[in-house]
């Protein structure tokens, strides 16, 4: 903080006096003001960090000073001056605003303490925006990496849904970045001020879920000595990211719809309803729609949260972002210490042939181990991991790939297109029936013929 400017106001020039006694000792910027009229205008000129108001002034009185100071600027810290008989008036003051008060005759200890206190406060507030600031830059869309034509689809289905209050319903194999886009949701908000709480819903045992999200009351159960806010209390405002909410069992299943209807909830051990204002983002690299089938997940649920979806491409079908992904990864590398520019043509040819089962977690991870290795500005092929300089076969001509008669990609392509086109023609092209066979959504195998170009000119194509 610069030089920390205080602004004392008080008609009476010994209070004026006493009070620039008291603080000057602290090498504080003191400014002075006879009159409520004299105050604004300094206050508007100078913007002090504290203002020492008095309450009893003629003309204008503190308790209207306060109020025209808050307009200016809300988050201004105003410590109001009252005498001690005057203390209903202070408490009527904090109500509008006003963070704290002090009393004729004047303690000096008090003083010192309060303004010090506020001080204190003002640095842990200016912390606070500065990190939200720099999580708000590391998860806005500039930081999710991608060029392809999914991912420019998926950047504008993020600009088109954060703001809205939908619940969002994000699918995709393990890695792919399903937290990032969450968050991304939440960044472009205006919640992004206000909390965002993840919970895995994977790693959290099935009997302690309840109380994770929704809280508990002291001697609800054995162990619950005290009172505990759950993870929908704590996002009150913001966002609750429930990760891999395909896990969850029946039960909990059952709970969370029950919020989303009503959006409210008992805590344990409670006995009255607690309302809080809370959007859910839920993600799952499960198949939502086979399991609603096989009766692992709640039918309602799942047309409770694919109110909009996302579907997020595994890396190995947006080969055309790993460059842009490996760069950026080098670069984050780089601001550990590493002298690493870049990586050699050979080297991305290896990394753009694999398969990446792993996703952008895994090019993450080997790029970050390639950066470590490097004794060079130049990340090489004897740099990468083993299984990755290799490449791995996806079942379709293999000898044709290793002759250099089909390229890895034309393989993969190939491979997924004659299996899309077999299980489209097994179930006479009814496409959901397509995707059971395949053991995918109906989404996803949609997708899929639009990315591979299929041509379907049947007549019962689109029957669900």
């Amino acid at each position: 903080m610069s030089q920390k400017k205080i602004l004392i106001v008080d008609d009476e020039l010994g209070a004026r006096e006493s009070l620039k006694i008291i603080l000057k000792g602290s090498k504080y910027d003191l400014l002075m003001a006879a009159s409520g009229k004299e105050a604004l205008k300094l206050f508007e000129q100078e913007r002090p960090h504290i203002t020492l108001l008095d309450i009893i002034m003629p003309h204008l009185d503190g308790l209207k000073v306060l109020e025209k100071i808050k307009r200016i600027d809300a988050k201004a810290v105003v410590i109001m001056i009252t005498a001690a008989k005057s203390i209903k008036t202070a408490v009527e003051a904090m109500k509008l605003g006003a963070y704290d008060y002090i009393t004729k005759p004047f303690n000096v200890d008090e003083i010192r303490l309060i303004v010090k206190k506020a001080f204190s406060n003002l640095d842990l507030v200016g912390e606070v925006e500065y990190l939200r600031a720099e999580i708000g830059r590391i998860y806005g869309l500039d930081n999710i990496v991608g060029k392809s034509k999914v991912m420019k689809n998926i950047f504008s289905l993020i600009k088109q849904v954060a703001d809205s209050k939908l619940t969002v319903l994000i699918q995709g194999e393990s890695g792919t970045g399903k937290e990032l886009v969450a968050k991304a949701v939440h960044f472009n908000s205006s919640r992004k001020n206000k909390p965002f709480i993840d919970v895995n819903c994977a790693a959290i045992p099935d009997t302690l879920m309840e109380s994770e999200l929704f809280g508990h009351q002291k001697g609800a159960f054995t162990g619950a000595h005290e009172r505990k806010l759950g993870r929908f209390e704590l996002a009150n405002g913001g966002t609750l990211f429930l990760d891999e909410i395909g896990d969850l069992s029946s039960s909990n299943q059952s709970k969370i719809l029950r919020f989303l209807q009503e959006r409210q909830f008992t805590t344990i051990g409670g006995s009255k309803p607690v309302r809080v204002d809370v959007r859910v983002i839920a993600a799952t690299n499960k198949n939502l729609e086979k399991s609603m089938r096989d009766g692992s997940f709640r039918d309602d649920l799942y047309y409770r949260m694919n109110v909009f979806p996302i579907f997020i491409p595994p890396l190995r079908e947006r080969k055309e972002d790993i460059p842009l992904l490996v760069n950026h990864f080098i670069r984050k590398s780089a601001q550990q210490g590493k002298d690493v520019k870049g990586i050699s043509h050979k080297a991305l040819e290896l990394l753009n042939n694999y398969h990446w089962p792993g996703n952008v977690r895994e090019l993450e991870n080997v790029v970050e181990r390639a950066v470590a290795l490097c004794s060079k500005s130049i990340i090489s092929p004897g740099d990468l991991p083993q299984n990755t300089r290799e490449g791995v076969g996806l079942g379709a001509d293999e000898d044709a790939v290793l002759e250099g008669k089909l390229s890895f990609d034309e393989a993969q392509e190939t491979f997924e297109r004659n299996i899309i086109l077999k299980a489209l023609e097994k179930a006479n092209y009814v496409q959901s029936r397509a995707a059971e066979l395949l053991g995918v959504s109906r989404r996803i195998l949609k997708y899929k013929i639009d990315r591979w170009g299929i041509k379907i000119e049947k007549e019962n194509s689109d029957i669900a």
